[in-house]
């Protein structure tokens, strides 16, 4: 049986067609069980369809790399998503949380900072106020100057958050009125990894989102994906208009880093709308839910949800998972860049 391995965006001369020189013999390599149902194409013929969903918009910001092109347009921005649009890019994965009063906004990280009087300052970012959180950074009101934006490194560093190509921080009301309509959505439903959240918070946040989404998304097509077990089960049980979509059928997918030099594609199976987030037992958390792909297996099986989003290092991995996840009838989405 023929499957389809990882390879770099580079090699692929077109998305439409999986190019032949990426179809390896099973066996051949231990790396080749990543995509055991890639060869299905939307009909069952041999061949599929790669669609790629731009990561963040047109690339995350990777302020510590020395690659320019990880710092080219801001993140998680209506101008990062309409770049992407320039490519033949199908979704945009951005990060939602819900503000203190209630507005989702689209922000990766659960804190935000700046720099005022000398000193550094922080504040989270669900505890702000959408006229408080709108204030940093560039500014869409012309003339009108922004707090300064900074951005914590893993290591511990606070630097200064600079791109090249600049734009106001946005609402999800707001990518939904300016973002070219031909997209879709893959709305991460984000939550700090150090919390616990209770059913009454958990519904209050989702429901804030399914209002905008309800109200604005009209025929644009919306996945839903979280790393917060909970809250990909409650939402799950709180909406019913996306569970069937214009994508469910066997189509070939790719999750890459859309200005990433070391971006590489891996295919899945895409059926349904909502996904459970993993990084695949590369980490360790407290909910086991999170810390292996047997358990997001059983997460899924036993809440109806229709697949799992994994670091595909946790893949590589245990590569035995793969044939697991197609016998339970399940999707698979991976991210990350394989070096």
């Amino acid at each position: 049986m023929a499957q389809l391995k990882a390879a770099r965006v580079a090699d692929v001369p077109n998305l439409d067609v999986v190019a032949p020189g990426l179809v390896v013999a099973a066996g051949e390599s231990d790396a080749a069980a990543i995509a055991a149902a890639g060869k299905r194409g939307p009909a069952g013929g041999g061949g599929g369809r790669f669609s790629v969903i731009g990561h963040r918009g047109k690339g995350m910001n990777a302020l510590a790399s020395a690659d320019r092109r990880l710092q080219e347009v801001r993140e998680n921005t209506v101008r990062s998503f309409n770049d992407a649009a320039r490519f033949p890019v199908d979704y945009v994965e951005f990060d939602v949380q819900v503000t203190k009063d209630g507005c989702p906004i689209i922000f990766h990280d659960n804190f935000i900072y700046t720099e005022e009087d000398g000193k550094i300052s922080q504040k989270r970012v669900t505890d702000l106020q959408l006229e408080d959180f709108v204030q940093y950074g560039p500014q869409n009101e012309k003339g009108k100057i922004g707090k300064p934006l900074l951005r914590k490194m893993k290591d511990g560093r606070i630097i200064n958050w600079n791109v090249q190509s600049e734009d106001a921080l946005c609402t999800l009301q707001e990518a939904f009125e300016k973002v070219n309509t031909r997209l879709g959505f893959n709305v991460e439903l984000k939550f700090d990894d150090n919390l616990e959240y209770q059913e009454e918070e958990l519904t209050r946040i989702l429901q804030a989102i399914l209002k905008v989404i309800f109200e604005h998304a009209k025929d644009r097509p919306i996945l839903f994906s979280s790393f917060q077990p909970d809250a990909a089960l409650l939402m799950r049980k709180l909406q019913s208009k996306y569970p069937v979509s214009m994508l469910n059928t066997a189509q070939a997918f790719v999750f890459m880093f859309m200005n990433s030099s070391t971006a590489l594609i891996i295919s899945f199976m895409l059926f349904n709308q909502v996904y459970f987030l993993t990084n695949g037992g590369t980490e360790i958390y407290i909910d086991v839910r999170r810390n292996s792909l047997e358990e997001a297996i059983k997460l899924c099986l036993s809440s109806g949800l229709q697949g799992i989003v994994s670091e595909a290092r946790g893949i590589f991995r245990h590569p035995a998972a793969i044939p697991k996840i197609k016998e339970a009838n399940l999707s698979l989405l991976t991210y990350g860049t394989l070096k």
